[in-house]
Parts: structure tokens; sequence; C-alpha cells
């Protein structure tokens, strides 16, 4: 999972819509009707996934899909750390980020969020602002613009208000929604 493609870069890199694919299918594992394809956005390094729970409308995961094999793997960051209810480590460090329950309050708002990423970019890439927050357990992820238009992204903690910013994509290719 470093900064770079992974897999076979001598072979012909799956398509947006194969990547949709490879994910419902991995989505498959979780039982049928329960969590729903949003949204993915292909970079250079690889194609991103943002996953929802159809019951609660709550974000649930975020997905990479390596651009040359097709393989799905959850995104590393703050899907990994800070996911209160579907990461690993919210299962084997009790979920420290959860403020006692999943689906709970968390204290920074995403109107905080979004606050907090823009100054955020404003000290580190001026220049740069920040789209609505998508609330996750745990986390918000905000796609950060530049001239209004996608760049990347980055998350916001909503306990602790740290800022992270997804520095594995690579330069911004294509997306499509799944409502």
């Amino acid at each position: 999972m470093g900064n770079g493609p992974v897999g076979n870069p001598t072979g012909k890199q799956v398509t947006l819509e194969q990547a949709a694919e490879a994910v419902r299918s991995y989505l498959g594992g979780y039982g049928p009707g329960r969590l729903e394809l949003k949204e993915v956005m292909e970079f250079a390094w690889n194609f991103y996934a943002e996953i929802e729970e159809e019951d609660t409308g709550i974000h649930a995961m975020e997905l990479l899909v390596d651009k040359y094999t097709g393989r799905v793997y959850p995104e590393q960051g703050p899907n990994m750390m800070w996911n209160a209810k579907y990461s690993m480590m919210s299962g084997m460090m009790g979920g420290p980020y959860r403020g006692g329950a999943v689906g709970g309050a968390m204290p920074v708002t995403p109107e905080q969020a979004r606050t907090l990423a823009q100054q955020y970019l404003d000290s580190t890439v001026p220049g740069l602002t920040v789209a609505e927050a998508d609330t996750f357990y745990g986390y918000y992820t905000l796609h950060t613009l530049e001239d209004g238009q996608v760049e990347g992204m980055l998350s916001v903690n909503g306990y602790t208000g740290a800022v992270w910013y997804h520095s594995w994509h690579g330069p911004f290719i294509a997306e499509k929604d799944f409502d």
C-alpha cells in the first residue's frame, strides 16, 4: 500500500466500471442489501470507492481497487484507524474513537470538520478548498478541490479534530456516482 501503483504496471488497467463491479462483488461478503456502492473515483494510482449502509444512509467504509489486478481492499489511513464500526482496529482496540457507542454523536460536527479541513489546507496547500463532509463512523471524509474541481481528499477525526490528507491516490482522473 505504498504511494504508487500496485500490481503489474505492464498489464492492462481495469476500467472504472470494472472497478465498480469488483467493489460490488467484495460487498457481497457482507450479505445482501446491507452495503451499497455510492461513488467510484479514478486516480492515477488506484480507484477509490465510497460505501454506504443501505438502512442508515451512514457512510460505512472506503475501499481501494488496484488499477491492474482489480483487487479490492480497505483504504489505509482513517478508514483503518478511525472507523469505529467497520475497521479491524475498532474491534482489536476496543473502538477508541467511538465515544461510547458505534453511531453515537461525534463531538466534532460536519461543519467544524469542514472548518478544520480548510484551516489545514490553508496552512499546507494554499489555494485548495474542501467540499461537504461525508460522515463515517468516527470521522469525516471531504473532497479537496482546486478551482472547484476534485483534486483529492482528506479526513477529519470526529472526536479529536485531527486531519489526515489522503496522499496515496495520485492525481484525480474521473468519478462516477451510484445513487
